[in-house]
């Protein structure tokens, strides 16, 4: 794992989850417009913290702790797909 993918996975230890998946897809967006030279990757998240939040609202709540990192231009681009253990299970 990268710092930067280190770096991520620490800061979402707040919503406690169950299982993070973080892989890093920069290497398929490298020459691309408006790619600053931050990485893109795939977020998948398990956590009792998205019960009753829509979907919206989850990806709100995981943009708002990865903040600094967009505005620095670390990340570039994130997928996210945020789960609670039971949207996980029925998959």
């Amino acid at each position: 794992m990268s710092d930067i993918q280190s770096a991520i996975c620490l800061r979402l230890q707040s919503l406690q989850p169950k299982q993070i998946d973080l892989i890093d897809h920069s290497h398929l967006h490298s020459g691309h417009p408006h790619n600053n030279g931050g990485g893109h990757y795939h977020l998948t998240i398990i956590s009792d913290a998205f019960i009753d939040l829509s979907r919206v609202a989850r990806q709100r709540k995981i943009y708002q702790l990865l903040e600094d990192l967009f505005q620095q231009h670390t990340i570039h681009a994130l997928s996210i797909k945020a789960l609670t253990p039971k949207e996980y299970l029925a998959l």
